[in-house]
């Protein structure tokens, strides 16, 4: 069966009403609303002191990461220790070379842009979107974590336990909240962005594939954890 993905409308305006179809289917990040009162003063006179550190730091000190090398640029992604099955099957598959020279078949503006599949490789555009490795990873849904610009997520089809693709997954052009509790959120891309937006723009034909191959070249861990316990 073919990896689903529920494209759906949050207002009249977000057109495409409909299920997008990804084919066997943070970082707009929270915005702080800063006050007068919310800014403290200057320190007089006080001794220098070091730049504090920016949540893209904290993640790559206690997360795993990964850069993804496309023929459009790099993107680096962390991965959620508080998602372990998508978390240790995504590196395993990384460190096989599976995702090497897979293509992102299915590209949506202002939506998502999704890859993973190895059928992908093969002159065959009709059967993009029905491979995996050959199993399923039980779905970790989690209210902490929410469909942003740059999540990463696992595709399914429809079924009931929600259970991911073995492979496939994808990446949020925009925040689609309506896709939360239903897809299991496992990472986010803390550099590359810029890169999301440019696959996002390629033109498209049928079955939203890219009419130019958008190739992943690598994925490499580029980041472990110094300490070996999980969690925030």
């Amino acid at each position: 069966m073919k990896y689903l993905l529920n494209h759906i409308g949050i207002t009249a305006l977000s057109v495409l009403l409909a299920t997008a179809t990804c084919n066997n289917s943070s970082d707009a990040a929270k915005e702080e609303t800063y006050t007068e009162s919310s800014i403290s003063a200057p320190e007089p006179a006080a001794a220098e002191q070091s730049a504090p550190q920016t949540a893209e730091d904290t993640l790559k000190k206690d997360r795993d990461s990964v850069l993804i090398k496309t023929n459009m640029g790099d993107m680096v992604v962390v991965l959620y220790n508080e998602t372990p099955q998508h978390h240790d099957n995504f590196l395993k598959l990384v460190n096989s070379n599976f995702y090497n020279g897979i293509l992102f078949h299915r590209v949506i503006k202002n939506f998502m842009i999704q890859t993973g599949d190895p059928l992908s490789k093969d002159a065959d555009p009709n059967n993009d979107g029905t491979g995996g490795p050959g199993y399923l990873i039980p779905a970790e849904i989690s209210p902490l974590y929410r469909h942003n610009k740059g999540s990463l997520a696992a595709a399914r089809t429809e079924n009931p336990e929600r259970a991911s693709s073995g492979s496939q997954f994808y990446i949020c052009h925009v925040a689609t909240p309506f896709l939360d509790g239903q897809y299991t959120v496992f990472g986010e891309t803390v550099k590359g962005l810029e890169i999301i937006d440019k696959i996002a723009n390629v033109p498209i034909g049928m079955n939203d594939r890219p009419n130019a191959p958008v190739k992943i070249i690598s994925m490499k861990h580029i980041n472990a954890p110094k300490s070996a316990s999980k969690g925030k």
